[in-house]
Formats: structure tokens, C-alpha cells, sequence
């Protein structure tokens, strides 16, 4: 019978007199909250669950709806219910054509509401049937606190959300590349219909220019639903996601809730690609034994305070041949507190023949 090795290792994570006092800090918005993005830590809020108009921030659900549902590289016919929309505008014309890609660059730069408008044309056949996309995403990712009804943000009363829903949209946001790529771009040239000229479009969001590591998201402003902001930043493999609802100095506030996460909030990288090895013995093989590695890097974010993590090696203590090259033989699992936070697979590194043994012929007088 083969017996598993189970070893653990322990490391305390108490980080004493380094996180920063929540509460103390002073924040102009009505609703605000600070998370990460990748586990939905939440460092700070402030009445995060009340319902609330979203104004322009509308467009990040927008863009992922958009980027999920439509190749980018698709040329799309501008349509003429797209053309003066009021707000803000890339002013598109009739019979313009512009990649998704470009539009969503207008969308999410230049925060157009006639190319949100196009984009729902495209996307879902009229801007209602785009609504009802976006909502059947919200409650994809289990949020029952959101309601849209069209792809811009212009005022409707039954067009709201939380600081926590619209939070959780933007970390969902953020693990598609060509999104994240996107609100990260400070400036940005797309095609005028106009003498085959060029549009410059620049982003609207001040801390990508005044606060370190930087990367987003989205700004919105409308009479009825004030200033409304939606950050993000990312230091040493932390990402801090910061929404502000209705907020009269919302540059200020990010810049401290953003400040506050990476104070709370740190990410252990618990095993880098081959960090983990071990040569386990092997029975009946062409060798004594064959090594075992990990193949992929696991990290975890947590608050800074009060987390125990311990690791568990689930390996074999001998393996039988043959034994092919990449084949999965054992695990380490992670915990925090005794609670499952991942687990990695170990590798056979190499192929293992079986041996074989040859007969002897004996003669006999």
C-alpha cells in the first residue's frame, strides 16, 4: 500500500501597527468601498449596499458586455439612432464605420455616449435588448442591486446600482486583458469621418497621471447622480479597487481609499513556476527515481492582519513505473486559517521505463 505524505508548513502573517484606521479616514462620497479585485477583500465602506444612479461608471458594464459578445476587429455601420445622443460625444456621423476595438476606446477615453449607443445598436439589436445583456451579467455575477437601462448613464430612475455591485462589475472587468488594457490608455487615435482625419481621444481619469501604479477605471458626472468614480491600482501583485458614489472631491477620495487598500491589503506569492521539487523514489523503473515539480505560480491577497497560512504536500512516498513526463501525481494545498485558499499540482518532470528483467536459461546435466 502506498502511503501519502502529508506535511505541513505554517506561516504566521500578523503584521502589527501597519494597517491604517479604516473609519478615520474623510470621504466627500455618499456610497463608497474599497476591495480587491482578486478575492473581494473589502478594506472600507460606506453605505455600499444603497441604491444609487451610476452616471458614465454604466460603461464598464457596457464595454465587458460589449467585448464579450462582439469580435473586436468587426467593422460596424454607425446607425443613425447613434448619431446626437446628447452628453458627451465623439460625434459620429451617418454612414461612419469604426472597428468595435475604436468604439470601445471612445467609450471608455472619451466616455461618448453615442458610442455606447452604437455599440448597444450593434451588440444587442436596440439599446433595450443591450439593457436586458447588461442585466442578465449582473445577475451572473450575483448582483441583485443593479438595474440599467441603457449604455451611458443618463439619468433614469430605474438605471442604478450600489458601490459594492458596481465594485464587483469593475473586478469582473479587469480579468479580461483587452479591457484592462483599454481604461489603462491615457491617450488614443481613432478614425474621423471628416477629410479622413483623426480623432484624439484622452482619457478622463486624472490619477493615471498623479497616482503610482495606476490602471483605471472610469469617470461619471450627472446633475441628478453628482460625481461618480470608479479607480483602480496595482502594486507588487495587489490590485485595489475604489468606487465612490455621488462624491464632491472624488480625486481626493480615491487617491486616500487607494492609499488605504494597499495599507490593509497584501499578495504572497506562495509558489513561483518550479518553486516546489522533490525526487521521488520509483519501483520497477529504468531509474531510482524521477522528479516532481510545479508547473504553475499561485498567489493569494489577504488583509495584512490575523491570516495563518499552512501548506499541505499530498505526494506518494514511492511511485511504480512506467511513469510518463508531465504526468500528475501529487498536490500542495494552501489555508488560511484552516480554510482552503488553493492548491497547485506537482509534475513528473520525466518519462520513467519500466524495467525489464531477463530470464536466465539454466542447463542442466
Amino acid at each position: 500500500m502506498k502511503k501519502i505524505i502529508c506535511t505541513t508548513i505554517c506561516f504566521i502573517l500578523l503584521f502589527c501597527n501597519i494597517a491604517v484606521d479604516c473609519q478615520a479616514i474623510n470621504i466627500s462620497a455618499q456610497s463608497a468601498i474599497v476591495m480587491s479585485a482578486d478575492n473581494s477583500i473589502i478594506v472600507y465602506e460606506k453605505d455600499a449596499h444603497t441604491r444609487r444612479g451610476m452616471a458614465s461608471t454604466t460603461k464598464i458594464m457596457t464595454a465587458l458586455v460589449a467585448i464579450e459578445n462582439c469580435p473586436l476587429d468587426k467593422n460596424i455601420k454607425i446607425a443613425d439612432a447613434a448619431i446626437g445622443v446628447e452628453g458627451s460625444s465623439i460625434y459620429l456621423a451617418h454612414g461612419e464605420q469604426l472597428t468595435m476595438e475604436q468604439l470601445l476606446y471612445a467609450l471608455l477615453l472619451q466616455s461618448a455616449n453615442d458610442a455606447a449607443t452604437a455599440i448597444a445598436i450593434e451588440v444587442g439589436g436596440s439599446v433595450e435588448n443591450f439593457a436586458i445583456m447588461m442585466n442578465e451579467k449582473a445577475k451572473a455575477l450575483g448582483l441583485c442591486n443593479t438595474n440599467f437601462t441603457n449604455p451611458h448613464g443618463l439619468y433614469d430612475d430605474n438605471h442604478y446600482t450600489t458601490a459594492y455591485d458596481l465594485a464587483v462589475i469593475t473586478a469582473n472587468a479587469l480579468k479580461n486583458e483587452t479591457f484592462k488594457k483599454i481604461v489603462s490608455t491615457k491617450k488614443a487615435v481613432i478614425p474621423s469621418n471628416k477629410d479622413n482625419g483623426s480623432r484624439v481621444l484622452v482619457n478622463h481619469n486624472k490619477l493615471l497621471n498623479s497616482y503610482d501604479g495606476a490602471i483605471g477605471v472610469k469617470t461619471g458626472f450627472t446633475k441628478k447622480c453628482g460625481r461618480c468614480l470608479v479607480s483602480a491600482a496595482e502594486r507588487n501583485g495587489t490590485t485595489i479597487i475604489a468606487v465612490t458614489l455621488n462624491a464632491p472631491s472624488d480625486w481626493n477620495d480615491h487617491t486616500s481609499m487607494l492609499d488605504m487598500g494597499f495599507e490593509n491589503i497584501i499578495t504572497h506569492s506562495l509558489a513561483n513556476k518550479e518553486s516546489i521539487s522533490y525526487n521521488v523514489p520509483v519501483v520497477g523503473g529504468d531509474k531510482s527515481y524521477v522528479p516532481v515539480y510545479n508547473t504553475e505560480e499561485l498567489n493569494y491577497t489577504c488583509k495584512k492582519e490575523g491570516s495563518t497560512i499552512t501548506s499541505e504536500l499530498l505526494l506518494d512516498n514511492f511511485l511504480f513505473a512506467p511513469i510518463n513526463a508531465g504526468e500528475k501525481v501529487g498536490q500542495v494545498v494552501f489555508y488560511d486559517n484552516g480554510k482552503e485558499i488553493g492548491r497547485i499540482d506537482l509534475i513528473t518532470k520525466d518519462t520513467v521505463k519500466q524495467m525489464t528483467v531477463k530470464k536466465k536459461r539454466f542447463i542442466f546435466f
